[in-house]
């Protein structure tokens, strides 16, 4: 089978005729496949979604219980039939529940990438990579300049200005689904043993995180107190909240923000950073290529992001490469605005 035949764009998205299924479509439709639970590909108002059981309840708590018409979870490494095309879920490494998506039919397999990561993350498994003969995939940061350093080293910086500033509480600007308990898991992992205080945009994801096993150590919420009670503090917040009145209930907060745009300087000093911390939970350039090779895929599509300059390394190393240039992802990461 043509991969074309099996999985092509539309308007509303990824489609697969052959199960009458979209994946990640931008708007309602009849049946969806949701690859994670981030606003710009799980939306409400489907029919009937397919997802892991991760991102159904995410699903669920950004949205009500009622946010499609039913719902179908499918564990990593299971697979189920739909109208003569067959379909998988393997771990993705983006946030807690993402996944990719395997469509197989007559000897072709598809592999719909969502967005994904390499780096080590314990709050979720690592990408598992796929053998297929056409790989989908994102390209948010796929340019050269992007080449993350590991979680690990970004929050060491942190709890070194926290060492250096004690009189001082640390905000770190963290997307409220992945980043955030992405940030805590590791300061627990870095030794910080005292108490994450998180803005209360924050605590309804993070508690499902630990309901699903996650450990992020003690979590508390802000309350009213004096100043003196956050000084040395490390507190959580929406990007957006950095620049807001509420930020100055802090003693002489030092402005951080965790984002893999972080490695553009003159980004962190538009939005008033103190502390830039290059914390991403997208694939950096040299692991966009990697995973590519990896996969083994013989075609790539590129969804989103930097897809003119991936379809260009992938032509040099010989690869079949088009943008698809879909319209409705972004990057979750762009805009404090963004529901992540």
């Amino acid at each position: 089978m043509q991969p074309a035949a099996l999985l092509h764009p539309r308007p509303e998205g990824l489609y697969t005729p052959k199960a009458d299924l979209y994946i990640d479509p931008v708007r309602p439709v009849a049946r969806a496949l949701i690859t994670h639970g981030h606003s710009d590909h799980a939306r409400a108002g489907h029919g009937a979604v397919l997802a892991t059981p991760e991102t159904l309840a995410i699903m669920a708590a950004r949205y009500g219980a009622d946010f499609a018409g039913s719902t179908q979870a499918l564990r990593y490494g299971e697979a189920v039939s739909i109208g003569g095309a067959r379909f998988s879920l393997h771990p993705a490494g983006h946030v807690l529940g993402s996944a990719q998506a395997a469509v197989e039919c007559e000897g072709t397999r598809v592999v719909v990438s969502g967005d994904y990561k390499r780096q080590p993350d314990p709050t979720c498994p690592p990408l598992e990579v796929v053998a297929c003969d056409v790989f989908i995939t994102e390209a948010t940061f796929a340019l050269p300049v992007f080449t993350h350093p590991s979680a690990e080293h970004e929050v060491r910086k942190l709890l070194a200005s926290v060492a250096m500033f004690p009189e001082r509480a640390h905000l770190v600007g963290a997307y409220a689904l992945g980043k955030a308990q992405r940030v805590m898991a590791t300061l627990r992992a870095c030794g910080w043993d005292k108490p994450i205080h998180a803005h209360g945009a924050l605590l309804a994801l993070t508690k499902l995180y630990q309901e699903h096993g996650i450990d992020l150590g003690d979590v508390q919420p802000i309350v009213d107190a004096p100043k003196s009670h956050y000084a040395g503090a490390i507190v959580l917040c929406p990007p957006g909240a950095l620049q807001t009145p509420w930020a100055r209930r802090f003693p002489d907060p030092v402005s951080c923000f965790a984002s893999g745009w972080m490695r553009i300087r003159a980004r962190a000093r538009q939005r008033g950073v103190e502390l830039p911390l290059v914390v991403s939970d997208h694939a950096d350039w040299p692991d966009l290529q990697r995973t590519i090779k990896d996969t083994g895929a013989g075609e790539i599509w590129i969804t989103h992001g930097e897809a003119d300059a991936l379809a260009h390394w992938c032509a040099s190393e010989g690869l079949k490469a088009k943008a698809l240039h879909l319209v409705g992802y972004g990057d979750e990461e762009a805009e404090p605005g963004a529901a992540a």
